[in-house]
């Protein structure tokens, strides 16, 4: 298969498998059982209320006509109202992506660059009491239910020690008493860093474990190949070997890396709801039990569509990464 056909596959793969997960969860979501309707006829609503309420927001149309106005709407990136609060629902959950983000993506990177290097350590020294014991620790974070790290951390950091604060993402009133301020100064500041710590460092505790294990157990087998022992022969120092190594063994931890995001990701509503963080998970639990259709579809779909370019990313860097690698002809 010509590199170009190859590309072009997969491409088209990516864009039906998008087109999938877009469909399934449109129908996962009008399975659940009630709908917002049915909330506000609990809550005391008139049924007049209610079914105009359903009129305005399309629920009273086909299942067919809402699916071809759901996904034209996507489309055009006209992701539509709140159904709870009438918001756009970028503009309700942009900041709370954002919130998000800049919590998993660098504890992402952090948590993968030392469960590498960590990884390999241990790999390279099979048959020790480091590699036998040194991994328990990081097994024990590995296998600990997020929240209750998180709790952990909470009650040690934030309330015996007192260094950090037990909540939020700044301190009370802060924001208000700088009304001027563009929305990216208070990310800059001391108090948004204090609070950052320890939901930073409970992300990197809980998910260190993974690409540490798939390191140590590839550093192993790549340990046993045959231009390893030229290496040693030649004289080619310790810490030289290790590097070559590890860079023959990283391909198996790099293909883990998107799964590993939406790992965290979902791992992070927990989080968040400890420590309070203003991000998308806590918005995800609210509207999930409001049956609120257009924020968690969109959602749970932009989770999807990072875990698919991902990958799909991998498979294209594979090349770069190990020329071992490579698209051959039929």
């Amino acid at each position: 298969m010509s590199t170009v056909r190859y590309f072009v596959n997969r491409t088209l793969q990516t864009v039906l498998l998008l087109w999938g997960i877009l469909t399934f969860l449109f129908l996962l979501f009008r399975a659940m059982p009630g709908d917002p309707g049915t909330l506000m006829l609990n809550a005391g609503a008139s049924p007049e209320a209610v079914a105009a309420a359903r009129a305005r927001w399309g629920l009273d149309q086909p299942i067919h006509i809402q699916y071809l106005q759901y996904t034209k709407s996507l489309a055009t990136f006209n992701l539509g109202n709140s159904l709870t609060s009438g918001v756009p629902v970028w503009e309700l959950v942009r900041m709370k992506i954002f919130n998000t983000f800049i919590l998993v993506g660098p504890a992402t990177v952090a948590f993968y660059i030392l469960g590498s290097l960590v990884g390999a350590v241990l790999g390279s020294k099979r048959g020790t009491k480091l590699e036998s014991y040194g991994i328990i620790p990081f097994f024990i974070l590995g296998t600990m239910p997020s929240f209750f790290l998180s709790i952990i951390l909470v009650v040690v950091f934030a309330m015996y020690f007192d260094l950090f604060p037990t909540s939020g993402m700044f301190s009370p009133g802060f924001l208000a008493l700088h009304p001027e301020w563009p929305w990216w100064r208070p990310y800059f500041t001391q108090t948004f860093l204090e609070h950052y710590i320890l939901p930073f460092t409970a992300v990197v505790l809980r998910y260190v474990y993974s690409p540490l294990l798939v390191m140590r157990t590839s550093v192993t087998e790549v340990m046993g190949q045959d231009f390893t022992y030229y290496h040693r022969i030649t004289g080619l120092p310790s810490r030289k070997r290790l590097k070559h190594i590890s860079k023959h063994a990283s391909l198996p931890v790099i293909t883990l890396f998107p799964t590993s995001m939406l790992q965290a990701v979902s791992g992070l509503v927990l989080i968040e709801v400890v420590f309070n963080w203003p991000g998308i998970g806590n918005l995800l639990v609210q509207s999930i039990l409001a049956r609120d259709y257009p924020v968690v579809q969109f959602v749970f779909f932009a989770a999807a569509v990072s875990v698919v370019i991902g990958n799909y990313a991998v498979d294209i860097l594979y090349g770069v990464i190990d020329p071992r690698v490579s698209v051959t002809d039929d």
